[in-house]
């Protein structure tokens, strides 16, 4: 695989020439998968990199005296299919504080996402210790789908879109499900939610691959569909029940000293969604890991690893990742309570829209 994790069956530059989306290899166009199907999909996924070396022993090498608590919040085990028993981590600030709220980042619901990954790595090491003297619980939830991680999908080896399957009531995976009861205990251990950041990547195999795929999968005619180009460049999803556009706001401001901002298209929108300001979208979309909590600020992150503008690199992207973290705690750690009420409304000009991914 590239460096940004695109996978090998669809080269980076063989997605930038595209136009319109290509027949997926598994199934019949128009009908959707049955379970040889989604077999034949699986079959054709392979290990290409190491959860265990590139997440784990980094979590499991964290210094004693560093303050922070590393802890197993549960397990996947899909040897049946192939793969691994994979032990879920987590990580928090030693020093929990009951009478503090509670900062939650998670990265890897998708796992081929590399810079959402390494990105919540990257503030483990380097920041998440300095917030627990600031008054706030912090927790991470690094990888929460290391199979996908290791094959670069997108979905589980259950053919799953994780990110649409955070539902509280009614989790549609095992990594959706763990991981929600894992931020669930930790909340009721101290005052609510504060934050919740959930760090993802757009990249070009989402339109070659994993959108095809999609279609394939749901017996949907991609050529029905009209191509909407990967947006080149940074943008976040925000919560459209819950916008809290100057939060948004500050932290893409904060993340375009890191990284350029994702242009809209000729009708000012990013992926079929209108623009709330530059690089800010609130689509109308449920089951997502951002949003799933009653947090004060969510938001999910979008980068973009495969821009061919100068100085954007898989460490500029994984830099981008941890900012946001920081610039989103320490807005949230000023304005604890948020905007409320008509002042936490979008404008009527920025109706949500379906999120075309």
């Amino acid at each position: 695989p590239t460096p940004n994790g695109t996978p090998m069956s669809a080269p980076a530059s063989a997605a930038k020439a595209l136009s319109a989306y290509p027949v997926f290899a598994v199934g019949k166009v128009g009908v959707a998968w049955g379970a040889a199907e989604r077999a034949e999909w699986l079959a054709l996924q392979r290990h290409q990199r190491d959860y265990f070396t590139d997440v784990v022993s980094p979590l499991l090498r964290l210094p004693a005296a560093s303050g922070l608590e590393v802890f197993q919040y549960g397990e996947l085990d899909y040897r049946a299919l192939g793969a691994a028993r994979y032990p879920l981590y987590a990580v928090k600030n030693a020093a929990w504080q009951k009478e503090a709220k509670t900062a939650v980042v998670t990265g890897g619901v998708h796992g081929y996402e590399t810079s959402g990954v390494h990105g919540a790595l990257r503030f483990i090491t380097e920041s998440l210790a300095a917030y627990s003297a600031k008054g706030v619980n912090v927790l991470v939830l690094p990888c929460v789908s290391p199979w996908g991680y290791e094959h670069i999908q997108r979905w589980t080896p259950l053919a799953v879109d994780p990110n649409r399957q955070f539902l509280p009531d009614a989790p549609g995976c095992d990594e959706a499900a763990q991981a929600m009861a894992c931020i669930r205990e930790a909340a009721a251990g101290g005052a609510g939610v504060l934050l919740h950041a959930d760090l993802h990547e757009t990249t070009d195999t989402d339109n070659s691959e994993f959108r095809p795929a999609k279609f394939a999968r749901d017996g949907q005619d991609g050529k029905d569909v009209p191509w909407d180009p990967i947006p080149d460049g940074f943008y976040s999803v925000g919560c459209y029940r819950n916008p809290q556009i100057p939060f948004q706001k500050a932290v893409l401001a904060a993340v375009a000293e890191v990284t350029h901002l994702a242009d809209p298209d000729a009708e000012g929108r990013i992926l079929e969604v209108p623009l709330a300001a530059p690089g800010l979208i609130y689509p109308e979309v449920d089951g997502i890991c951002g949003n799933h909590t009653d947090a004060v600020y969510q938001l999910t992150t979008e980068v973009y690893p495969d821009s061919d503008r100068p100085g954007c690199t898989p460490e500029v992207c994984i830099q981008a990742q941890a900012r946001v973290v920081t610039a989103a705690l320490e807005y949230a750690l000023a304005h604890p309570e948020g905007l409320r009420g008509d002042a936490n409304a979008l404008p009527k000009s920025d109706k949500p829209a379906q999120l075309s991914m």
